[in-house]
């Protein structure tokens, strides 16, 4: 067990007013997403445009705040380009998104040598920069503040020591083996994640108001990731149809949210993503707003702290969160001692999420009760319930990609370019 990690579970066990006991989660009451504020009944997809439409603005007011638009002058430049990565199987490219002077997100892209046509690929923020990804020393190493607790960070900034210390969680060669790109960027470049006020990362180049549903973390990670899709429908090596965004906890909670803003994005996918993501707020289970709110005030905008003593008036809950990615695909992983993250409430935000999706005729989990673990369910919403610890691992990965391979219908690898 790492430092890390003993530190987490200590303060999981010593964490008062959270409720781990599930004879003490309180009954509760979901917000209907087929129901319009006026009380008229959704029954058909052009009303259920009309209702999501109601239920982004909500999450932008009371959760996660009003995000602005693609910069006017966003532009990007590819910064290096090798042909022969990972033993020639791949081309490695870092690209550059400049939102404005000295303010932009680095891109690393990984795409599969010897594709026919350009390929589906995965798209995600990392946690220690993309130079944690892969041991290769040819990636740019991330120079913004990066968390303490991070392997080889030094006074908030990675060291050579930092190269492939999170690549346990990013299988880059099983991913390109199996015909995908991979697509990441540092969630740090958007927004360094500690409280400064908003007056570093992307927040610091648009004016900002004292409103209760200004923009914050979650939101600017989210808007990162729909700036990489802007700049991904330009590249040509890419299919743009097929980008599947996926996060780890925070970062689920960021993909979650882009893929309900982004209907570009063909496939969300979050693992382990906890309250505020895709698990029922409501519960009493696990993390609670209060103590979100209160450990990490700068994630949320400032009208979620309403909610801190009685989530029950909030007007939105997860599984409207999932319900707006409809009918979209859509993936939710939990771990079975994951208790901060409820992985039962993960499951009922996804379970909450089919009524929208029978509207479109897609199928959801097929399942009134949580699955064995290691049990992968669903269709065009899946779920499982991995063994293990709150981390993003392997058999995670070989989901999230069987499931992309059954609704891109792709049984294997792309054929050769001739």
């Amino acid at each position: 067990m790492g430092m890390w990690t003993a530190c987490l579970l200590m303060a999981v066990a010593t964490t008062p007013n959270i409720n781990y006991d599930e004879s003490k989660v309180p009954p509760f009451t979901l917000p209907d997403p087929l129901t319009m504020e006026d009380g008229t009944k959704v029954g058909d997809v052009k009303t259920w445009h009309k209702r999501r439409a109601e239920i982004l603005r909500l999450f932008e007011q009371h959760v996660y705040g009003r995000a602005p638009g693609r910069p006017p002058r966003m532009k990007w430049v590819t910064t290096s380009v090798e042909p022969k990565a990972l033993d020639g199987k791949a081309t490695r490219r870092e690209v550059s998104i400049q939102f404005a002077p000295g303010v932009q997100m680095d891109l690393m892209i990984f795409v599969p040598n010897g594709a026919r046509r350009s390929v589906p690929a995965f798209l995600g923020l990392n946690f220690q920069g993309n130079h944690a990804i892969h041991p290769d020393r040819g990636i740019k190493m991330a120079k913004g503040w990066i968390a303490a607790r991070r392997e080889g960070v030094v006074d908030n900034h990675a060291t050579e020591a930092a190269r492939g210390v999170d690549a346990i969680h990013w299988p880059v060669e099983e991913i390109i083996g199996r015909g995908y790109a991979l697509v990441t960027a540092y969630y740090g470049d958007l927004d360094p994640d500690f409280d400064d006020g908003f007056k570093n990362g992307v927040h610091a180049i648009f004016p900002r108001s004292s409103a209760g549903d200004e923009w914050a973390a979650l939101a600017a990670w989210s808007w990162g990731l729909m700036r990489a899709v802007d700049y991904l429908q330009t590249d040509r090596e890419i299919d743009a149809s097929k980008i599947a965004v996926v996060g780890h906890s925070r970062l689920g909670k960021a993909a979650l949210w882009a893929g309900a803003q982004d209907e570009r994005i063909a496939i969300v996918v979050s693992n382990n993503s906890g309250k505020e993501g895709a698990s029922i707020i409501r519960r009493g289970f696990g993390e609670t707003v209060k103590k979100i709110n209160e450990s990490d005030p700068h994630r949320f905008c400032a009208n979620f702290k309403k909610y801190g003593d009685d989530p029950a008036k909030l007007p939105v809950d997860s599984h409207m969160l999932i319900a707006l990615i409809a009918p979209r695909p859509v993936y939710v992983a939990s771990a079975s001692e994951d208790n901060t993250a409820d992985p039962k409430g993960e499951f009922l935000g996804a379970k909450g999420a089919e009524p929208v999706y029978a509207l479109f005729g897609r199928k959801g989990l097929g399942a009134d009760s949580q699955p064995p673990v290691d049990t992968p369910i669903g269709s065009s919403i899946g779920y499982h319930l991995r063994t293990g610890k709150h981390e993003l691992t392997r058999y995670d990965w070989q989901q999230f990609m069987n499931f992309a391979d059954r609704h891109w219908k792709r049984s294997a690898p792309a054929a050769k370019r001739k």
